[in-house]
C-alpha cells in the first residue's frame, strides 16, 4: 500500500474515533430527527403534505433498508469508477 493510502486511512480512523472521545455520552441522532424538532419549534401547527405509503415495522428494519440502499449505491459507483479507470488504462 502506498503511503498516501495509509495516511488517508489514518485520517478516516481519527475522524471516526474523535467524536466518541470528545463527546463520550452524546446522542448521535440522524438529520431527520433534528429537522423534525426544528419544524415543531418553528411551527407547532405544521402538518406534513403526505404520509408514507409504507412504514417499516421497526427502527432496525429502517436502518437495514437505509444501509442496503447505501451499499447498492456504493457498488454502482465503485463499478463505474473501476470500469472507467480500467478502460483508460487498457486504451493507452
Amino acid at each position: 500500500m502506498e503511503a498516501k493510502h495509509l495516511i488517508l486511512l489514518g485520517i478516516v480512523a481519527i475522524l471516526m474515533v474523535l467524536p466518541l472521545i470528545l463527546k463520550p455520552n452524546a446522542e448521535f441522532g440522524g438529520a431527520d430527527d433534528a429537522a423534525e424538532g426544528v419544524i415543531e419549534k418553528v411551527d407547532p401547527n405544521y402538518h406534513p403534505w403526505f404520509e408514507p405509503i409504507w412504514e417499516p415495522p421497526s427502527g432496525e428494519i429502517e436502518s437495514l433498508l437505509f444501509a442496503l440502499q447505501a451499499a447498492i449505491g456504493a457498488i454502482i459507483i465503485g463499478y463505474y469508477i473501476g470500469y472507467f479507470r480500467a478502460k483508460s488504462q487498457y486504451s493507452q
